[in-house]
């Protein structure tokens, strides 16, 4: 055999390694654009070295994506079959590659735009999460003109991948179809021998590569993995690559029970999501379970004290109707009466209307979403739910028996709705209510059968009823259902695309950033609402709860940061209430605590389940806030957030130290307490969620 047609023997497999190589450099300039895209997220403690260790851990990640997706691909180039060595079946094969290799750089470039409202790297839950919107092809176009930079990246490198792409044979000879060079003069069994030894052999790098090592003892790596190359959860999405954590995730538990501790017993005495409100044993005493989270007559952590009430009756049942106003991406950065020092003083905001409620309500220092997505909102807002991994009702665990507000109440004899301007079965939402207890929802189908509506004119071509006219007629709505009632509301205006109604194009023109205009209409509609619910029968017996389901877009570094991503607004206002007096608590305050403190201010008399706790029952030093970034638990108490990974505390900041630029770790009294807490609201998560113990 010639030693040209030994070469030619080994030319696939050098050719597979070339082009696996051209792979890696694909990945490492997506990661790039992802950076530059996202640059205000990450320029915070982003030092050359500390890049270099990003880079250096996105290898290990984009090695098991690019050999995951590329296994067609080296299996068709090593096929031991002696009869594909043809310019045509190698074309066939350059695009395998090119189709596999450029649907990755699509989805990290599309990545790219999609961070900064999750501040996360897409998983296969997306796929859930959108299954039931039809205007997905809208959406995507507009993106396209948006972002046409992108799109101009990638066609770019799509076209160098092409043109740097090896082939294992020459090309034609103009003047025929076929290759120059016949094939390889071996045998067709040394040729099969040969691309069999090349496959075994490069079999074990491929099985390493996806794994993140050669160890035995290694784990195939996860998407947690990426925190061991961070400084901030934030930083995992750009170890990470979208690829990677799609597949990594498809068919995946989203709940692991950890084994902090050995009994259930001991797990209780440190926090349990069960309420057990004040119960009359006898005359002027009461008996209290008190979690730890929870100081009401508390002697030990989970203990049960007999004391003797303040006054001699245990307050009664008080049905008042209860409104939560879920209104999208209304984030805490956007509201000026939030924000008071923020640019110096200077900060105005740009929501006036919520600015003049806020001076009517109870608001709280530092307050915050459980999640950044508007599925990770419906079940921390109304069920008492945080989101943990993954989004609670895209995981088997929504099976589970639960309930929430409208559940409970509804058991009280309210009457119970929800009300979304989307298309029925939008965002899984309709699901969801009627799983946790609402009776009636009316979405935009509801909406335009209503003869006091336009229906036609009030669609924003996109998501849903425009909130002016759909607010209206939520207000309109409640007027029509016996008292007492609950309902809530999910708001869809500020939302992308980031459009206002013609008729108000000048009136909210483009300022600051994109969304700016739309939350400034959407608080224009929130004050239209209090105006028109105001002059309602139903008003002055009501409890109103304003919240948002998540953040968004930024323009403050602040709300840049792990936990500033997750800062938004908890508005109570009880305009029939003398005794509920306006003002800001200095307390920490989550989404999953509106649940217990609605049912402390009806004065519910039955056990019930929430993670979270009775803010007006609780002193400002036991409030506390939780949420999963990236890997990442961050634990708010004590004036200061911990970041847990699952096994140990990787840093702990002041809340004063609003760009989380100095870390205490080892330096706190309070950590080991913290850590204890963290823990066990992991793991009694964990095990209700696997165990389907939801409720009392």
């Amino acid at each position: 055999m010639t030693n040209f047609s030994r070469l030619r023997l080994l030319a696939p497999l050098g050719a597979v390694i070339s082009n696996l190589l051209l792979a890696y450099v694909l990945y490492f300039l997506a990661r790039i654009i992802y950076l530059a895209v996202n640059y205000s997220y990450f320029e915070a403690g982003l030092t050359w070295p500390h890049l270099m260790e990003i880079l250096s851990g996105g290898l290990v990640f984009d090695t098991s994506a690019i050999l995951v997706t590329n296994i067609p691909y080296i299996v068709l180039m090593l096929l031991p079959w002696h009869g594909k060595e043809t310019w045509g079946y190698y074309t066939f094969c350059r695009w395998v590659y090119i189709v596999i290799n450029g649907l990755a750089l699509a989805l990290n470039l599309c990545d790219c735009v999609y961070f900064r409202y999750t501040m996360r790297r897409t998983t296969y839950t997306v796929f859930s999460e959108f299954s039931n919107e039809g205007n997905l092809g809208g959406i995507f176009l507009t993106e396209v003109f948006r972002h046409f930079y992108l799109v101009a990246l990638f066609a770019l490198l799509v076209w160098c991948v092409w043109r740097l792409y090896r082939m294992p044979l020459a090309p034609p000879h103009p003047r025929t179809s076929a290759s120059p060079h016949p094939r390889t003069s071996a045998s067709p069994l040394i040729y099969a021998l040969v691309m069999l030894l090349s496959l075994c052999a490069l079999a074990p790098f491929v099985v390493a590569g996806i794994r993140g090592g050669f160890a035995t003892a290694v784990r195939p790596i996860t998407i947690s993995n990426a925190n061991q190359y961070a400084d901030r959860p934030v930083e995992a999405a750009l170890v990470l690559n979208t690829p990677f954590s799609i597949y990594r995730t498809i068919g995946k538990t989203a709940f692991v029970v950890p084994p902090y501790f050995d009994s259930e017993q001991e797990l209780a005495t440190v926090y349990t999501p069960i309420h057990t409100p004040l119960l009359q044993e006898g005359p002027g005493e009461v008996t209290v379970y008190t979690p730890i989270h929870t100081p009401l007559l508390q002697e030990g952590p989970g203990e049960v004290t007999s004391a003797k009430k303040d006054s001699g009756e245990v307050a009664p049942f008080t049905p008042k109707n209860v409104v939560v106003l879920i209104v999208e991406s209304f984030g805490r950065e956007y509201i000026g009466a939030l924000n008071k020092s923020l640019d110096n003083g200077h900060y105005k905001g740009y929501t006036p209307h919520i600015d003049s409620l806020i001076a009517r309500s109870v608001t709280f220092t530092h307050s915050y979403c459980n999640g950044r997505k508007s599925i990770d909102g419906m079940p921390s807002i109304l069920s008492s739910i945080p989101m943990f991994v993954e989004p609670f009702f895209l995981t088997p665990a929504s099976m589970n028996h639960v309930t929430g507000i409208a559940g409970l109440l509804a058991e009280k004899g309210y009457q119970t709705a929800f009300f979304h301007g989307a298309q029925r079965g939008s965002m899984g939402f309709m699901a969801f209510a009627r799983s946790t207890g609402f009776q009636h929802y009316y979405g935009r189908e509801d909406f335009n059968a209503d003869p006091r509506f336009d229906g036609d004119d009030e669609f924003d071509g996109m998501w849903a009823i425009w909130d002016e006219p759909f607010l209206q007629y939520y207000a309109a709505k409640m007027s029509e259902m016996k008292q007492p009632f609950m309902t809530a509301v999910f708001t869809a205006s500020s939302h992308h695309p980031y459009q206002v109604p013609e008729k108000y194009r000048d009136t909210y023109p483009d300022e600051g950033i994109v969304i700016h205009k739309c939350i400034r209409y959407t608080d224009m509609a929130l004050g239209r609402f209090f105006q028109t619910a105001s002059r309602q029968p139903w008003f002055r017996n009501t409890i109103f709860i304003l919240t948002s389901d998540h953040t968004n877009l930024s323009d403050h570094a602040y709300y840049q940061t792990d936990l500033g991503g997750f800062c938004s607004p908890i508005i109570i206002y009880e305009p029939g209430n003398p005794d509920r007096h306006p003002e800001m608590q200095h307390k920490i305050a989550q989404q999953i605590d509106i649940l217990p403190t609605v049912m402390g201010m009806l004065h519910y008399d039955k056990p019930y389940f929430g993670f979270g706790i009775d803010l007006f029952s609780t002193e400002p030093s036991d409030t506390w806030a939780v949420n999963y970034l990236n890997g990442i638990y961050q634990y708010v108490k004590h004036g200061h957030v911990l970041q847990f990974d699952g096994q140990k505390t990787r840093a702990v900041y002041s809340l004063q130290d609003s760009l989380m630029q100095h870390n205490l770790l080892g330096k706190t009294s309070f950590q080991p307490q913290m850590e204890r807490e963290l823990k066990a609201i992991i793991q009694q998560y964990m095990e209700r969620m696997t165990q389907d113990r939801l409720m009392p």
